[in-house]
């Protein structure tokens, strides 16, 4: 049995308003997609997360209990549920309006979670950043962590700002994933591999950048290996939740091995090599190579993946 799993951070509704009049709406945010894909993979997962006990709340907290994910007393509390909307032109263009609402339930992080993920808007947007920052430092001795940038430009709209921050989780954290756009928006004209090294040395034992069709590139900290791996994904219907998927699958290959889930944790993966993480790297691979050939953010099970 892995240890249980925290996960901190937005649940919204995303709104998709075509051209043509016609809109839809899906129940999203990135954390809620890591808790999800996690508990699909038969972890145990906690979510503290924030939203209303209207309609739209009401759809988010159904989609957690079929998920299988515990949500955290009080993440109902919010006075409304978060909106992210897009608006498409008839050449099928996006132009973007938000309408968010984050801050953290009391969250009490219990004996028996022996790690906590956060991404995305939940360490930058106020006054919810402080909150996980601060549940972060507090569990950090007992508990490993992990962290999604998820750069957002539109939300994240001084980029500076966001990078201190950014930075701030980056170091409190044993394992960061971000995407090729993330590097980019972050660090215009920096090459890849030079982030690998930059936040490696600033405490995380593993960083892994995804870079869509292309793979994944990884660096260890400790041995200053990196290695690249291609895409599992043999046929492509969208790409939504690809990297939550992967990032899901990743820590459910860590916890396995035992590189994540509490202090002694923590040292085992601070002194692994590249060949002790390929295994979860390979099973990352293998969600989101899964998730993109379906539509939506589809979360693959155990007897998908073959594990």
């Amino acid at each position: 049995m892995t240890a249980r799993t925290l996960v901190l951070g937005e649940a919204l509704i995303d709104i998709v308003r075509r051209a043509d009049g016609a809109s839809s709406e899906h129940v999203g945010g990135s954390p809620l997609n890591v808790a999800l894909g996690l508990a699909a993979l038969g972890e145990t997962v906690d979510f503290a997360t924030r939203y209303g006990a209207d309609e739209r709340g009401h759809r988010i907290g159904a989609t957690i209990a079929d998920g299988g994910v515990h949500p955290v007393p009080g993440s109902d509390g919010a006075d409304r549920t978060s909106t992210a909307a897009a608006t498409l032109d008839a050449g099928g263009a996006a132009t973007y309006a938000f309408d968010l609402v984050w801050d953290l339930p009391p969250t009490p992080v219990s004996d028996d979670t022996g790690h906590l993920h956060t991404g995305s808007i939940a360490a930058v947007l106020e006054p919810g950043g402080e909150q996980v920052v601060a549940a972060l430092r507090g569990a950090r001795a007992r508990a490993t962590i992990s962290y999604d940038p998820n750069v957002r430009p539109q939300i994240m709209t001084d980029l500076d700002a966001a990078r201190v921050r950014i930075e701030e989780v980056v170091a409190l954290s044993d394992v960061v994933k971000a995407s090729d756009e993330d590097v980019a928006a972050l660090y215009p004209g920096t090459a890849v591999e030079d982030v690998l090294r930059r936040w490696g040395a600033m405490g995380p034992a593993l960083v892994v950048v995804t870079r869509g069709g292309d793979g994944v590139l990884v660096g260890v900290t400790r041995t200053g290996e990196t290695t690249s791996a291609p895409t599992r994904a043999t046929h492509v219907e969208d790409t939504v939740g690809a990297g939550d998927s992967f990032m899901a699958g990743l820590l459910s290959g860590l916890l396995e091995a035992g590189l994540l889930g509490g202090a002694q944790a923590r040292g085992r993966l601070a002194t692994a090599d590249l060949a002790a993480v390929m295994p979860a790297l390979e099973r990352g691979l293998a969600t989101s190579g899964l998730t993109v050939g379906r539509s939506g953010a589809y979360a693959p099970t155990r007897a998908e993946i073959g594990a």
